[in-house]
């Protein structure tokens, strides 16, 4: 019996996903970090090699199948901050070494174009739509759209990170509301009540001790992104600067989709566009991207995600294959 292995490696965890030919879902497996940027290659290939063993556990693979039996013909790696020649090296290497060391209880038989190493947003489409050809707006922590048409031509806008770019994401919404609620107790903003909301929500006894929050306990990226829902309840409430930082966010991530619609994709042509990640569960948010989306562009179905990451990582495994 032949297999593929579809795996989504991001900078909190790992899943690796087990698929026979026939698209049915062996096993699954989850291990942490993957990024070797921040966590180091040999971390991170032990990351891998800890996901995929979880998921042949999840098939009893490891208990009733003999070794021989338990072929792997494709390997997709989907990993966050993988796109230069470098990069994609170094990933090869980790692969290597898991086929050398031989402490997974399978067969490799892998050749070159069987290997594929991109970056998660690609398989995050694949995964969110069931096939590659759509455009997939990730707005999590941070934010990135990527979409691809029938020709194979890609376009991605943003992926920026939190300093430069990440438009709509989290991070964004929450710094935005916390400048706005420092603003507001300046006196520079409209009353809001988001200077109260944070400052409850932080239990912080005056909401100058925000600075001593957010720069000398070092809170990094996602831990910020975290603060995001306070600006959404807000909004809900109908605070007027909470629904304008809601308002920016949902044009920032209209206009992004746009510009990858009209780059690659022929005027009215119907196409699906997935949204994943933690600022689609808004209250807000969505609803009115959507509504802009088949406003300007009524070939497009807004839809939520079919499947996982990894999954779309097995799927394109799949189709080195063919």
């Amino acid at each position: 019996m032949s297999y593929v292995l579809g795996i989504d490696g991001g900078g909190s965890k790992t899943t690796c996903i087990l698929m026979n030919c026939s698209r049915q879902l062996i096993g699954r497996g989850e291990a942490g970090a993957s990024n070797y940027q921040s966590i180091g290659i040999e971390a991170a290939k032990k990351s891998i090699e800890t996901a995929i063993k979880e998921s042949l556990i999840a098939s009893n693979m490891i208990q009733n199948i003999e070794t021989q039996n338990t072929q792997v013909k494709a390997i997709c790696l989907g990993l966050a901050g993988v796109g230069r020649p470098k990069d994609i090296e170094v990933v090869k290497n980790i692969i290597q070494d898991l086929r050398d060391n031989g402490s997974l209880p399978i067969t490799w038989n892998l050749q070159p174009h069987n290997i594929i190493i991109c970056h998660d947003a690609l398989i995050a489409l694949v995964g969110g739509i069931g096939h590659n050809v759509g455009i997939v707006v990730a707005a999590g922590t941070g934010s990135i759209i990527f979409g691809r048409n029938s020709q194979g031509k890609t376009k991605r806008v943003g992926g920026w990170g939190h300093i430069l770019g990440d438009e709509g994401s989290a991070y964004k919404i929450a710094i935005a509301g916390m400048q706005a609620a420092l603003k507001s107790y300046d006196g520079r903003e409209i009353n809001s009540c988001l200077l109260a909301d944070f400052q409850q929500h932080l239990e912080l006894a005056n909401i100058e001790d925000l600075v001593d929050v957010i720069y000398r306990r070092g809170w990094d990226v996602k831990k910020i992104a975290a603060l995001a829902p306070i600006v959404d309840r807000a909004a809900a409430k109908g605070d007027q600067v909470a629904n304008k930082i809601i308002d920016d966010a949902v044009e920032e991530l209209f206009k992004a989709t746009s510009t990858v619609i009209e780059a690659i994709f022929q005027p009215g042509e119907a196409l699906e566009v997935v949204t994943t990640g933690s600022v689609w569960g808004s209250s807000g948010i969505r609803e009115k991207f959507v509504n802009a989306m088949v406003e300007i562009f009524p070939g497009v179905e807004v839809i939520l995600p079919r499947f996982e990451p990894a999954y779309g990582a097995c799927l394109q495994a799949l189709g080195s294959l063919i």
